[in-house]
């Protein structure tokens, strides 16, 4: 007997057969999926889960950016480097000096950088990407791991804050990952987690449109209070959480509105990237175009987003837990 597609479409986070579809999502290279929503733990996940072949298709070198540094558009790296920078200060404010910090997904290294700057840390980060990775061990003062967080890296109550930026929706076996977390990270430890919010305006808005779906990278996605419930099972308790985001959630809504009138997504964001690759049947006039589309309205959606924000509906947000363990 045939097995339905609904028996057939497992989890991500807690292996239930019971899902309901939602809607489809095209990715870059013109594979279809769809989203569904587990019934159990109402987890968001992408079905059919990506293949290795996949996978490596997405995360080629394109991903990370043509050139040096993963933007090359109108200063776009230099903006990123403020919002790094002022996240490592957040991050010295919660924790003495000499305190281990780990980041999860730590790209070119320069989050932790800004850190080591600020004071004496032992700072460690995780990059499985080849070229992320050999980006960010020019800096010598991280200890850099290549390979998937494992139960067996760090000893038990090890660090003192570990953060995983728009990281989580990424993991291949999240609720296993979680269970590592809340091993190596000491009581009282701080666990940040950024994520994109499926339960925002523009999920439900552009649904397979969204930017922040970023099928196949993307695996998985929570609605916020859902998160919230997941974590105190695992013995967290919620610090604090945020949504307005002046570097991820006003570009959500351009590229998604971008993406309702092209016929490939995220066009304009791999050009950013220096991508001239992808999509090229779009000229430069038309790039132009989009790039003033996106120059002239970023205003006007960082407005929005505080609107977005006071009803806890923005494209993404962030979660400031701590470890309740004894």
């Amino acid at each position: 007997m045939v097995m339905s597609e609904k028996a057939k479409a497992i989890c991500r986070f807690c292996g239930s057969e019971h899902s309901d579809s939602k809607f489809k999502a095209i990715d870059t290279f013109d594979t279809l999926y769809e989203i569904r929503q587990c019934a159990e733990c109402r987890c968001w996940f992408l079905y059919p889960p990506p293949t290795e072949e996949q996978l490596s298709q997405a995360y080629n070198k394109a991903y990370y950016g043509a050139a040096e540094e993963k933007f090359t558009f109108f200063y776009v790296e230099k903006l990123l480097d403020l919002f790094r920078r002022r996240r490592a200060k957040k991050i010295v404010k919660l924790v003495p000096e000499h305190s281990s910090i780990l980041d999860i997904g730590c790209g070119n290294g320069d989050f932790l950088n800004y850190i080591s700057k600020m004071g004496n840390y032992q700072l460690y980060g995780i990059e499985r990407d080849e070229i992320a990775s050999k980006r960010a061990a020019l800096k010598t003062n991280i200890h850099l791991q290549s390979t998937a967080l494992s139960e067996t890296d760090f000893g038990e109550n090890f660090f003192d804050i570990i953060t995983l930026i728009h990281v989580f929706e990424h993991l291949w076996s999240p609720e296993q990952t979680l269970s590592i977390i809340s091993n190596i990270l000491k009581p009282g430890g701080i666990l940040i987690i950024t994520i994109p919010n499926i339960g925002s305006w523009q999920a439900k808005l552009f649904k397979g449109n969204w930017l922040h779906l970023d099928p196949p990278r993307h695996l998985l996605f929570f609605e916020p209070n859902d998160l919230i419930r997941i974590m105190q099972e695992k013995g967290f308790s919620l610090v604090k959480e945020q949504y307005f985001s002046i570097e991820q959630n006003p570009f959500g809504v351009i590229q998604s509105l971008l993406n309702l009138v092209c016929k490939k997504r995220e066009v304009l964001y791999e050009r950013m990237k220096g991508n001239m690759h992808y999509a090229p049947e779009y000229g430069r006039f038309n790039v132009f175009v989009q790039k003033a589309f996106f120059m002239l309205h970023f205003p006007l959606f960082i407005a929005t987003d505080i609107i977005a924000a006071l009803f806890k509906r923005s494209g993404t947000v962030k979660f400031t837990f701590k470890n309740t363990k004894s």
